[in-house]
């Protein structure tokens, strides 16, 4: 890197303050032209004829089973209400049908004891549903944590 030096006055020296930019377009310009050169050898492909079939999907599409437990510990399986024996005896008939095993979307009242939604899952592994989700509504901001010591 170098200096200039600019004559004053009166023969007094002082340094240059302005910055050379043509060394700097040079290094850009070179720069430029390194990557034009080099972009189209960065996307370099092998073609491959790939043969066309067409197929089935491998999967049937996922079936769902709906059951909901409401305040009054009633049971509903894909809206319309059940007993408890009459749940196991469709989740053992479903189940036992041939293709991949359906899965259980769970929606339980925010009251619910704990019991009666072990039950249900309990019910539905035995048969052979393993697949359980739980559902619920309305955003996690909504709700609140209450550990009893208030």
């Amino acid at each position: 890197m170098a200096f200039s030096m600019k004559s004053g006055p009166a023969g007094t020296a002082q340094p240059m303050a302005e910055i050379n930019m043509i060394p700097l377009v040079d290094v850009m310009l070179v720069l430029l032209v390194i990557f034009i050169i080099t972009a189209p050898l960065m996307q370099q492909a092998v073609p491959v004829d790939l043969p066309r079939v067409d197929s089935a999907p491998l999967e049937k599409p996922e079936r769902i089973l709906h059951l909901s437990l409401d305040e009054s510990d009633r049971l509903f399986f894909n809206g319309e209400q059940v007993g408890y024996d009459t749940l196991v005896e469709l989740l053992a008939n479903i189940a036992s049908e041939s293709g991949p095993r359906p899965s259980l979307h769970l929606r339980a009242w925010r009251g619910a004891r704990y019991e009666r939604v072990t039950l249900l899952m309990a019910a539905a592994q035995r048969v052979g549903i393993t697949r359980i989700a739980f559902v619920t509504e309305g955003a996690a901001a909504d709700l609140k944590w209450d550990d009893g010591r208030n």
